[in-house]
This record gives structure tokens, C-alpha cells and sequence, in this order.
């Protein structure tokens, strides 16, 4: 019998494979930087990696003794090395790092997460040649170090924050120790720390138990009588928490001699960056009359406004602090941002793309903890009853997606406001509530006229009938 061939069903059009798209031929890997080297940092020592014809030995091994960094930089300047490159390894890379800077090399901090080498190959011979490596075909990218002087204010206002966390512990062993004598004060005053707490707290200590007499030490302000003050401050006084509660106190008190030094070591910090006059009329009335909580101890406002040439409190939910926090984590110059996007990718602020088989898998933000970034997200969380343009489009964000993604997006866009005014020294100008719910409305009236026009109907305004 003659066999019989099944022919295969003629594919549908739907079917058909899809042509694919020729990418265009790439270029092969070309040497960018020829003399480069690599550096293994390490807490003891560090292994460095040159090119293979500067030296006999190309690896070598330096400890972390200062007169050994100045013979590593020797032996670098000697195999005519010019780029180097070393991650972020803790606090061990600043001493080569400075010295290295210091001494005319181009140095690239980059990120351990981004020079990961092949699994099962780890070693400080193999980690400082794979450096060398890379570094020589232009395939890192360094991290951003801001200038000396704000590395300097950047150091003592990181400390500050340190200290403030040290006190805000001993604030919670004073409570601690109230707490177990039944007094009770925390519940009839917001603010243990507070005028009125204070007062009571030192009473107590210099030995005065009297509840009456401790009562009549409240504020004017608060709004429990003094009758209901005094009930809360009938306890048991037992000695340990007397002493427990003093010694609370103390620290809390040497720790407030330790910021006000950090104050005035930063108000000299900002002086040096000093490279703008304040306007004839001055900067204006603040947003607020009286400080906040933990604030700087000089007028930071007027400092901050001669070193940048603009004033970044004028923008919704950004007061002194965080200004001040801000310009010691990027500083005043943001030349090495060579647009908003760049900036704000830095700060881990935009959104990310993780695209697969041409699906959108991802638009997270990167994980990175940026200190400026934590400044403008702590600042968009103030803009939830602020009654401006900025407030009343962070509210819009909250009420379309989840709160930390609303914080996120308005920190981005405070983050972008802060870019411009630095970087094209143009003043914050406040639009207005009013105004942009206006704008909001006009941009949804033509969204509804856009897509009428394309369901072939008209959009048109409904007409109001005389009463």
C-alpha cells in the first residue's frame, strides 16, 4: 500500500512567528582607561592590582598603617597608574580614598553590588584583578563624594542626628523610671521634655516630693488644671528609680552640652561655604514663628541661603532641618547631575524598570538608603495637612494608591524642585491651592473632551437655568 503523508495545516496569520527585529552589530570592548588599577579594601590590609607590564609583581599586598598607604601611592605613581578604582567597603576606604584624591588620582568609589564577580571564584588576589579589570574597559561608574568642605558639615550634622538618638534613649529610661513610681505625668502633658516637664523633673530630683507644690510648676499652656497635675504626681518614690531617674537626667543634660557644640560647629562649617549676599529685603517673615523640636541654635536659614543663594524652606514641608540635612548629604553644586533624572535616580527616588518579554514586571524604586532621600520623604509626610499646591497633590496621590508609594512620589517631586532651585538658582514660587485644583479640573474636563471626540460624541457644559 502506497503511504500516506499527512501534510501539516497551513498556519493561521495569527500564528506566524514574528520577524525579529535585528539588533544593530556591537562594537567590541575597548580599553578606556589603559592605566587603571584595582584595589581590594580590607579592614587590615588592602591587595592592589596594576596592569600586568607596569611590574614584576602586578598584585601586591599593603597594609592599612598610614606609612604603608603612602608607599602603595608611591608604587602607584611609579607604574604610571592615573584611574583607580576600589568599592565602598564600611569606613576602610576613606583614609586611601582621601589620600588618593589628595595626592591627584582620579578615584572611583563604586558599589560592591555592581562588581560581582563569577560564583566560586572569591579571593582578595582575584576580587582586586577583577577591579583592575573592569575599571580599565569604562564598565564602573563612581559614587558621588561631595566637596571637602561639605563632607565636613556632612560629618558633624551625622553626628548631631547620633547624639539626638543617644538623648532620645535616656528621654525613655527618664519616663521608664516615672513610670514605675506611678507618676504618671506623661499623661496629663504632650511633652515630657517640655517646659512644664522639665520643671517637674528637676523639682523631683532636688529632692521635692509635694505633689501640690510640683503641680504648681505647670505652664500657663497646658490644658489639664493644676488639681489634675498634682493627682498624677502621687507615687511611691522608691530609691532605686530616684536614682535611675537622675541619672537619666544627667546624661540627657550632658548629651544637650554635647549638640550645642555641634551647633556652633556647624554654623562655622556653613560659613565657609559662604558665596552668596542676602537680598536688600531680606528672606521674609518664616513659615513658622516658633522653632522646632531639636532645631539648630542659630539662625540656619540665612546660613543656608548664603551658601546655596536660595532659600529651600520656602518649599511646602521642608523646614530648616531638613534643608540643612539636604545640603550636607549633596551640597550646593550639583554639577556632576547632569539632569533632574540623573539626580533623582541617585537619590533612589524614580521609578525602576524591570521589563520582561515586553511586560512591565516592575516599577519599584531601587532599594537604597539614601540620607537625603530619607530627609524628603520625612518631608512629603508633612505635606498631608499642608494647604498648597503641594499638599493637595500629595492628598490626590493618597487617595489613588497606597500611602508609601504617595510618599515616595512626592518626595520625587520635591526632590526634582530642589535640583532646579539649586542648580538654576530660581526662587520657590507657591501656586496655590486653589489654583491647582483649577488645573486639575481643566486637565480632567479635556480628558472627558478628548475621549468623547473619539466615541463620536460631543462634550458640551450644561447650562444653568435662571432661578
Amino acid at each position: 500500500m502506497p503511504k500516506t503523508v499527512r501534510k501539516s495545516p497551513e498556519a493561521s496569520p495569527a500564528s506566524k512567528a514574528k520577524p525579529i527585529r535585528k539588533r544593530a552589530k556591537t562594537a567590541s570592548l575597548s580599553i578606556a582607561y589603559p592605566n587603571a588599577c584595582g584595589i581590594d579594601i580590607g579592614a587590615t590590609s588592602h591587595f592592589v592590582a596594576v596592569p600586568a607590564d607596569r611590574d614584576a609583581e602586578p598584585v601586591q599586598e599593603f597594609a592599612a598603617f598610614t606609612a604603608d598607604l603612602e608607599r602603595l601611592v608611591r608604587w602607584l605613581r611609579q607604574c604610571a597608574i592615573t584611574a583607580v578604582a576600589m568599592e565602598s567597603t564600611g569606613v576602610y576606604w576613606i583614609p586611601l580614598f582621601e589620600m588618593l584624591d589628595a595626592a591627584g588620582f582620579e578615584v572611583h568609589l563604586v558599589n560592591a553590588r555592581h562588581v560581582r564577580s563569577v560564583p566560586g571564584r572569591k579571593s582578595d588576589v582575584l576580587d582586586c584583578q577583577w577591579l583592575q579589570q573592569l575599571m580599565s574597559y569604562g564598565l564602573l561608574r563612581g559614587g558621588f563624594r561631595p566637596p571637602e568642605e561639605v563632607c565636613a558639615l556632612r560629618a558633624v550634622w551625622r553626628h548631631r542626628d547620633m547624639l539626638l538618638s543617644y538623648q532620645a534613649r535616656h528621654v525613655q529610661h527618664l519616663q521608664k523610671a516615672m513610670t514605675q513610681m506611678n507618676v504618671q505625668l506623661h499623661h496629663v502633658i504632650s511633652d515630657i521634655m517640655g517646659v512644664t516637664g522639665q520643671a517637674i523633673v528637676r523639682a523631683i530630683v532636688a529632692g521635692e516630693r509635694d505633689a501640690a507644690t510640683l503641680a504648681k510648676l505647670r505652664d500657663r499652656r497646658i490644658k489639664a488644671d493644676e488639681a489634675e497635675v498634682a493627682a498624677a504626681l502621687q507615687g511611691n518614690w522608691r530609691d532605686e528609680h530616684l536614682f535611675t531617674l537622675k541619672q537619666a537626667l544627667a546624661l540627657i543634660d550632658t548629651y544637650a552640652v554635647q549638640i550645642t557644640e555641634c551647633d556652633g560647629k556647624l554654623q562655622q562649617l556653613l560659613a565657609n561655604l559662604k558665596g552668596h549676599e542676602l537680598p536688600e529685603d531680606g528672606l521674609g517673615a518664616p513659615k513658622r514663628g516658633t522653632p522646632a523640636k531639636n532645631s539648630v541654635g542659630f539662625d540656619a536659614r540665612t546660613s543656608l541661603f548664603e551658601a546655596s543663594g536660595v532659600d529651600l524652606t520656602r518649599i511646602p514641608g521642608i523646614d530648616t532641618s531638613t534643608a540643612l540635612k539636604v545640603i550636607s548629604e549633596i551640597g550646593v553644586d550639583l554639577a556632576r547631575f547632569p539632569t533632574v533624572k540623573h539626580f533623582t535616580s541617585w537619590l533612589g527616588l524614580c521609578p525602576g524598570t524591570k521589563i520582561s518579554g515586553g511586560k512591565v514586571l516592575s516599577s519599584a524604586t531601587k532599594p537604597c538608603a539614601n540620607r537625603a532621600a530619607q530627609a524628603l520623604r520625612m518631608a512629603a509626610q508633612a505635606l498631608r495637612k499642608s494647604q498648597t499646591a503641594l499638599g493637595a497633590h500629595h492628598r490626590r496621590l493618597c487617595s489613588r494608591m497606597d500611602k508609601p508609594k504617595a510618599i515616595t512620589a512626592s518626595a520625587h517631586k520635591l526632590a526634582r524642585l530642589v535640583y532646579f532651585m539649586l542648580t538654576k538658582g530660581q526662587a520657590f514660587v507657591e501656586a496655590g491651592q486653589d489654583e491647582y485644583e483649577e488645573r486639575y479640573r481643566q486637565r480632567v474636563v479635556q480628558n472627558l473632551a478628548k475621549r468623547a471626540r473619539e466615541m463620536g460624541f460631543e462634550l458640551k457644559p450644561k447650562e444653568l437655568r435662571p432661578a
